[in-house]
């Protein structure tokens, strides 16, 4: 048995002691040729066949020792190409193949994910993809091809041009679990990507034809849209008997399960998830889309001066990131009911397009928008596809996805993610920047929000909740978080929906006069405080004091951009919409109050003088009419209503209309890389040694579990850094 301890026998006791015996000669120091019969006995091993974990961690440590001399990763990836090459040509009975082509992909995981996450050199030259110059080959294999280029495209093909089907869906499921495996190298890197970076395999996925990516793309946006469900022949395969928590020890683990990992908080229950196909295919699309690989140019100069006879060579570096064909086919994907170019005749970039049904994708994304993957591809659909952002904006019924999304921020205080209520508040932020959106989530009205607790929100429109949540949002942000990104995204996208405010219920009218009164509050103390700071500089000269002063006077200015912001929004409603939102007028007049001390103040008075034009306007009818009436609430809402019909906006001095748009940066992989990965590792089930990541920051138990204690407070702020740095641009 060479170094590999015997097992324990089980039932079937010589398909045991086969399994036994080959694998041990596969980690073993013997080379076997490509052509040797030993990859077909290897290769048709019973599915069914399990080793416990500490069994193949011996193995993976005996292969790591060998496989430099035997190349048996390479010649095993060369076998599960040919494999899979033979299934799409096969036309009769391919029940043999595809127990071939599972055992490939999955023992090449269970190996390979060995390799790369304990790998010494950058190049990851422990993977010896390459076979001896010596190795005979067979007939028609072209010896010095990159093998790792020969298995992806041999995995993406079958991948794309296969459908899944109670047959093919084990072989599915593991080529994407070996799709994760191969594009963890990532991992290994920190999260900014230099052209040093050892990504082999990913890296061949990105040279692939655009017409393998575009068939790839769609079949891993199918099999999100139509959640397979695991078939009853595949569960003895996938599942422990016994095992009452389903978690899959298998497929939906690739490795992970097998290989020693003394942090279980990398893996999640998710495994047992009904839809592990279609959690695995979207996570392997994620991180397609969002891979950037920086490429280094040299380009010599020649230096001559006029006072010398000579010349120097100069040499000037250039980094560029290369083009992703994944995201390319993502961006350029087209309804298979409508394409725009059909009537409009517009010229979309040449190349296959991605062809799926743009009806069941937005449904899909409204049914599991609580997921944070599906917020990301939510968000990568509309900021880089502009026919689905269309038919997004065109949908009569947009509760569909704003309703999960505002539920969402309405529970961000329950341990929701600090990325996911960043993603969900820039797709709202990309949303409003159409007029078409803003107009029409007004008329779309709710029976009831069952969900929201603190006031009965009956017969409210999609708008005014939306407003409700945002405001909501701020609030929470200015007690707990203290955030100024996620702030200034609450507050741009307020800007773009006030000009198209229409009937905005009583209770959201309310909730925005309370937010400028809240900040308000906020800014009169840091003014004062920032006053008092000064004086005391003065006497004392303290250097301390100095800083002090200038952080109050740097939270001062965020905090009167706020109030400008707030008084803007309610500037853009008052000059643009008031007849058509008669409870704002009622909630400004309720409160006037909290506007006087602004009235002349110089850095608000601009902006206050619309808000007293309009308060004089109506309290100067009221005031004619009070002698000889009895004000109730009714009355006064009924008053304004009334005078609403005569107001001409006379004396409103008219302000640029406030409009902001959101721009992703120049390097958006330095944070969507770590987030996407740490995603996978919490819905696929996939485990990775935590020693050897340096992509993102993990954290050992001991302080895992004092982070969870700290609460939401602390939740997220260095992992949404990146983020941060994204752009919210005001258009003038």
């Amino acid at each position: 048995m060479g170094g590999v301890p015997s097992t324990p026998r089980k039932t079937g006791g010589d398909d045991v002691s086969v399994a036994e015996y080959l694998i041990a000669t596969f980690v073993g120091e013997k080379s076997f040729p490509l052509a040797s019969d030993f990859w077909n006995k290897l290769l048709e091993l019973p599915l069914s066949s399990r080793w416990p974990s500490d069994r193949v961690q011996q193995a993976c440590e005996l292969f790591a020792q060998s496989n430099g001399y035997t190349r048996h990763l390479a010649k095993l990836l060369i076998h599960l190409s040919w494999c899979l090459q033979e299934l799409l040509q096969a036309s009769d009975d391919q029940s043999s193949l595809y127990k071939k082509a599972v055992n490939a992909t999955y023992i090449s995981s269970v190996f390979l994910k060995y390799l790369i996450e304990n790998g010494k050199s950058d190049s990851l030259q422990e993977l010896h993809l390459s076979l001896d110059e010596s190795e005979p080959v067979p007939h028609g294999f072209v010896m010095d091809q990159d093998i790792q280029n020969f298995v992806m495209h041999s995995v993406l093909s079958f991948i794309g041009s296969n459908e899944v089907s109670p047959n093919s869906y084990v072989l599915h499921q593991e080529l994407l679990n070996f799709m994760l495996v191969t594009m963890s190298t990532q991992l290994l890197s920190g999260p900014s990507h230099g052209p040093i970076d050892a990504n082999p395999f990913i890296d061949a996925a990105m040279t692939q034809e655009k017409s393998l990516v575009s068939l790839v793309v769609r079949r891993l946006l199918l099999n999100y849209i139509s959640r397979h469900r695991t078939p009853p022949n595949a569960k003895s395969y996938m599942y422990s008997d016994g095992d009452s928590q389903g978690i899959l020890e298998r497929v939906g683990s690739a490795a992970a399960s097998l290989v020693l990992l003394p942090l279980n908080y990398l893996v999640s229950n998710s495994g047992g998830s009904k839809n592990p196909l279609a959690e695995c295919s979207l996570h392997v699309l994620l991180i397609l889309i969002n891979y950037h690989k920086s490429i280094m140019s040299d380009e010599s100069m020649t230096d001559k001066s006029d006072d010398s006879a000579t010349s120097e060579s100069v040499s000037k570096v250039h980094v560029f990131s290369s083009d992703n064909t994944f995201s390319k086919a993502l961006a350029n994907a087209r309804d298979v009911e409508f394409d725009r170019s059909d009537v409009e005749g517009n010229a979309h970039p040449a190349g296959p397009h991605v062809r799926i049904p743009f009806a069941s994708l937005f449904d899909t994304l409204g049914m599991f928008l609580a997921d944070e993957g599906a917020v990301l591809l939510l968000y990568s659909l509309l900021q880089g596809n502009s026919d689905f952002k269309e038919y997004v904006l065109v949908r009569t019924d947009l509760d569909t996805l704003l309703m999960p999304i505002l539920e969402t921020l309405y529970n961000a205080s329950k341990r929701t993610s600090s990325n996911q209520i960043y993603m969900m508040l820039i797709v709202l932020l990309i949303l409003s920047q159409d007029s078409s959106f803003n107009s029409s989530i007004h008329k779309m009205i709710l029976p009831s929000v069952p969900w929201y607790k603190e006031h009965l929100l009956h017969q409210t429109s999609l708008g005014s909740l939306m407003v409700i949540i945002l405001i909501r949002t701020v609030q929470h942000n200015l007690s707990k978080l203290r955030d100024v990104y996620l702030q200034t995204t609450c507050l741009a996208t307020l800007a773009n929906m006030a000009p198209h405010a229409h009937h905005l219920s009583a209770y959201a009218s309310q909730r925005l006069v309370s937010l400028f009164y809240m900040l308000s509050r906020k800014y009169n103390k840091l003014s004062d405080l920032t006053g008092d700071k000064l004086q005391s500089i003065k006497i004392n000269l303290s250097g301390e004091d100095v800083g002090v002063s200038e952080d109050l006077a740097a939270e001062l200015q965020i905090f009167t951009d706020f109030l400008r912001l707030v008084l803007d929004i309610l500037n853009a409603i008052l000059t643009y919409a008031l007849p058509r939102n008669p409870e704002i007028v009622y909630a400004i007049m309720h409160r006037q109050e909290v506007f006087q001390p602004f009235k002349n103040h110089p850095r608000f008075h601009e902006l206050v003088e619309n808000i007293y034009t309009v308060l004089d306007f109506f309290n100067s009818r009221m005031d004619s009419q009070r002698s000889d009436r009895e004000w109730s609430v009714q009355k006064v809402l009924q008053f304004i209503i009334n005078n609403c019909r005569s107001w001409r906006g006379e004396g409103m001095k008219m302000f640029t209309q406030l409009h902001f748009s959101y721009e992703q940066e120049s390097h958006p992989e330095e944070f969507f890389i770590p987030y996407v990965w740490q995603l996978a590792f919490s819905r696929c089930g996939f485990g990775f040694n935590p020693d050897a990541i340096n992509l993102f920051p993990v954290p050992h138990p001991v302080e895992k579990e004092i982070e969870d204690e700290r609460g939401e407070e602390s939740e997220g702020k260095a992992k949404v850094q990146e983020l941060n740095e994204q752009r919210i641009v005001f258009d003038p």
